[in-house]
């Protein structure tokens, strides 16, 4: 599903073969066209792209409108092991009509008997803005343009955003499947397991950077039960989060792809993370107005009643996990003399030596 093949398309290629495609798939859209395709402007996990259908018979069949959609594939490069389209798909059907607001699934063809590869569609979400990874969010766009204010409500929505996620029903949700169960008794065991497999799969054969290596053991010697066991989101992260383009509250959470069953305090873990390694500034810290981890932790606790627990381990967890696709990426990109997991390495010994 994630590697190059004789039946996989082009990125140019894929436009007018799916055109057919959507001709077939969509009862109003047998005369639409393609219209505005374009790349999604970040992201490697899965390879995305927007667009617009044009001619699209309205409901009364005597006027045509226009529908924004986004397409959805694997990777020609795989940067997470055992990548499985149908994750992330099942994760936002189950989710619609939730309190976590996903964009709407139309279909997805799993086994690739339309393009040659398995892909998804959804409905895109227009008149919202959202934050970058790449240039650092701390430096360029809305969150580096607004005020302390403004910050605050930007990072605040996304905590909001992980809060609702914690409090699903994933029983009622059907969401069992995310469980990790092969890999472990217990969450933790099962996370730390999984990270071991994921980064001996990402190194392919190389040794893993010693900084690394350490944290995989502390890890291991440091489990425990945790109090509560939730639906991760896994890629909490304010650039995960679509906003109001008016008011910047939250409107959608993307990017599922590496939803589990776990600790909930790793989503919280995983968006200090983030926000700690997209930071140019002196010891990478946050923009000022930026809310700090304590008022964050204490906003969360206000919103579901509890406050989470176990951190430290979190902490090194997330940093295992971010070094998964960096390790990828740095093959990908074939970069020699720079080691992008080293930056994972390095928050490692901030949060376990405070160096």
């Amino acid at each position: 599903m994630t590697s190059a093949s004789p039946s996989r398309l082009s990125a140019d290629q894929l436009p007018e073969a799916f055109e057919a495609v959507l001709r077939q798939r969509i009862p109003t859209a047998h005369a639409a066209t393609i219209s505005n395709w374009r790349p999604a402007e970040q992201g490697f996990s899965t390879e995305t792209y927007l667009f617009d259908l044009v001619a699209v018979e309205s409901s009364d069949t005597t006027a045509a409108g226009t529908a924004g959609l986004v397409f959805r594939r694997p990777p020609d490069f795989a940067v997470l092991p055992d990548f499985d389209l149908r994750r992330q798909y099942l994760v936002m059907q189950r989710l619609a009509n939730s309190p976590v607001p996903v964009p709407k699934t139309r279909w997805i063809d799993a086994e690739g008997t339309d393009l040659g590869t398995p892909y998804f569609v959804m409905d895109r979400i227009d008149d919202v803005v959202s934050v970058s990874d790449v240039p650092s969010y701390h430096q360029e766009g809305v969150y580096a343009e607004t005020d302390d204010d403004g910050r605050a409500r930007l990072w605040n929505g996304c905590v909001d955003l992980i809060a609702r996620v914690h409090q699903i029903d994933t029983n009622e949700r059907r969401l069992g499947f995310l469980d990790l169960r092969r890999f472990g008794a217990t969450p933790p065991q099962r996370l730390v397991n999984f990270l071991r497999y994921a980064l001996d799969w990402a190194g392919d054969g190389n040794a893993l950077h010693p900084g690394l290596a350490r944290a995989l053991d502390w890890a291991e010697n440091h489990m425990y039960e945790p109090t509560r066991v939730t639906l991760c989101w896994g890629d909490s992260r304010m650039s995960n989060v679509l906003y109001s383009g008016t008011d910047h509250h939250p409107v959608a959470a993307l990017d599922w792809e590496i939803a589990y069953l776990g600790d909930p305090g790793a989503d919280l873990a995983w968006m200090f993370l983030t926000d700690w390694v997209s930071s140019p500034l002196d010891d990478h810290a946050s923009l000022h107005g930026t809310p700090s981890r304590e008022e964050t932790l204490e906003r969360y606790a206000g919103l579901t009643g509890w406050r989470p627990t176990n951190m430290l381990f979190n902490d090194v967890t997330a940093a295992l996990l971010l070094a998964v696709p960096l390790i990828r990426l740095n093959k990908k990109l074939n970069l020699e003399g720079v080691d992008l997991a080293d930056i994972c390495a390095r928050r490692i010994a901030v949060v376990l030596d405070g160096s």
